[in-house]
């Protein structure tokens, strides 16, 4: 099997924020609930210019940039990012495309999963580089601004209050030692797919002046209550299960785990997750109150901020943890150095 690794990546973080002070005002939620159970200091918000796809572009320039290559040094695009974007019906991997220059060489396409698709776009790029000798890089690259789709004055969403925006991309290389990717393990529960969802806007309920005057254009949850309680039955034993397989098929165990790039969720969880797999949840790895939640960017961010404040070092084992509406989870180990 080819080895295949991290070559280069890049983050994008919009100016804007809004604050817990603002969120506060906004929600009716104390702003030391916020930032003590919810964990939001702060959270990431699009200006006028960034849009889903475009922040994934800004963060694929970068990733190109530092490891000094040209988009056609790039085989395959993988788009990774939100199905929100801008435009409805595009293949946003092929508008990613456009906005790197329109190079001839890769071909693109989407995929999805909501947080746990920058995973899988690794675990695509990881298994076409070992049965196809001809690609040698791929580009997974993610927009995310869902923070649109949260009604602030809506309590049933209210668990999606840290929804922020960002663009994360990861040049892929194959027959490539250093960040190299080992075991990656991913589980989806259907019994959570009418969970949450947007009401308009799909086939069931197009969009209509009544779909926007009663606000369903946003993130919804039909019954929080049921959810919640379903989800305490299941949701952390799924994380620490994906966590272990991934440590499984890498021959480590949680013994060899120096750093957890984990997603963003309320304080108690995130801490609980961090503890049980014997991770110091302030010391080894970042909890991300400042930006808020990213989805599927948040492993990468939070590699990003571990490597610039020397939390990961070269030989170091790197655990990237997430989990999505619908229900998945999932989790992949990074050989760091």
């Amino acid at each position: 099997m080819r080895q295949v690794g991290i070559e280069s990546w890049g983050v994008y973080l919009p100016e804007h924020q809004h604050t817990s002070e603002y969120i506060a005002r906004e929600t009716g939620i104390p702003e030391d609930v916020l930032e003590d159970k919810f964990g939001i200091r702060s959270k990431t918000v699009p200006g006028p210019d960034d849009h889903t796809v475009k922040m994934g572009a800004y963060a694929s320039i970068k990733a190109l940039e530092k490891a000094n290559l040209t988009p056609e040094d790039i085989d395959v695009i993988i788009w990774a990012g939100e199905v929100y974007a801008e435009h409805p019906m595009m293949t946003y991997g092929i508008k990613l495309q456009k906005y790197l220059g329109n190079p001839k060489k890769p071909w693109a396409f989407d995929i999805n999963q909501r947080c746990g698709t920058f995973l899988v776009g690794m675990l695509i790029a990881k298994s076409f580089m070992e049965t196809n000798p001809s690609i040698k890089r791929i580009l997974i690259a993610s927009g995310y601004r869902n923070s649109d789709l949260i009604n602030y004055k809506n309590s049933r969403a209210r668990f999606m209050t840290s929804l922020a925006a960002s663009g994360v991309a990861a040049i892929l290389k194959a027959d490539y030692q250093h960040n190299e990717i080992l075991g990656i393990s991913v589980m989806t529960d259907g019994a959570f797919a009418d969970d949450v969802y947007v009401p308009a806007g799909g086939t069931v309920m197009p969009i209509s002046k009544k779909a926007i005057d009663e606000n369903m254009i946003y993130l919804d949850v039909p019954d929080p209550e049921g959810l919640k309680e379903r989800l305490d039955q299941k949701s952390m034993r799924a994380f620490i299960n994906v966590i272990d397989d991934a440590l499984h098929k890498s021959n480590l165990t949680r013994d060899n785990i120096n750093y957890l790039a984990l997603l963003h969720m309320k304080r108690s969880a995130y801490e609980y997750v961090a503890k049980e797999i014997g991770v110091d949840p302030y010391k080894q790895t970042i909890y991300l109150e400042n930006i808020g939640h990213n989805g599927q960017n948040d492993g990468i961010l939070s590699i990003d901020y571990g490597v610039k404040k020397g939390m990961i070092r070269s030989g170091n084992i790197v655990v990237i943890a997430a989990a999505g509406i619908g229900w998945a989870w999932n989790a992949g180990i990074i050989r760091w150095g």
